[in-house]
């Protein structure tokens, strides 16, 4: 093309368009019952699963907790995704110790004294998301229609700035998906009730 022997190309550029159709909730449920029940995957993987397909967490945001966002009394796991922080489900519990206790990720040096609950292999950085998302994916977790699933479903069972407080949504994106989930809570009022 350069020497003029040949005509211009254009080559089309490749767009990557992701299915973000949320499944079907017992589909979400099946893989949620996976991730708790089948040791074989790592353990990093599941516990980020479950966060996506119990919580509605975006692997952006999960690759940004750290150490300090869970709390466990012993009775309870809390992980602070908004406010108040919610509390953790048994199994999911468990899962979340065991991570704790093994912290696999904690391989590299560089990450030893880091906070991160998924550090990365850079000193003082968290996991990329796209490296969270590709493992994710290896163990048949679809994170953006799991996470679309699961919102959708938290939409449906409480009022809509109730959840976006509790997992640190929008009020307006969270009210958004009731309407289109067909929720019931259309007519509750966000903000302080107390006055």
């Amino acid at each position: 093309m350069e020497a003029g022997t040949m005509p211009r190309l254009v080559l089309p550029t490749h767009v990557v368009k992701q299915d973000q159709t949320p499944m079907h909730q017992h589909r979400r449920l099946t893989l949620l019952r996976r991730v708790l029940n089948d040791d074989s995957p790592p353990l990093r993987s599941r516990v980020a699963a479950a966060l996506v397909l119990l919580y509605a967490q975006p692997v952006s945001r999960i690759v940004r907790l750290t150490t300090d966002d869970l709390v466990d009394d012993g009775t309870t796991v809390t992980v602070r995704l908004g406010d108040p922080p919610s509390p953790l489900p048994a199994p999911v519990a468990d899962l979340m110790r065991c991570y704790l206790a093994e912290h696999p990720n904690l391989a590299y040096a560089s990450s030893r004294s880091s906070g991160w609950l998924f550090p990365g292999r850079q000193a003082g950085q968290p996991m990329h998301q796209t490296s969270l998302q590709d493992r994710l994916r290896e163990i048949g977790i679809p994170p953006q229609r799991g996470r679309a699933s699961s919102i959708r479903q938290l939409v449906l069972q409480a009022p809509a700035p109730v959840i976006a407080k509790a997992f640190g949504y929008h009020d307006k994106t969270t009210m958004h998906l009731a309407t289109e989930a067909g929720g019931t809570w259309s007519r509750y009022a966000p903000g302080d009730h107390k006055r």
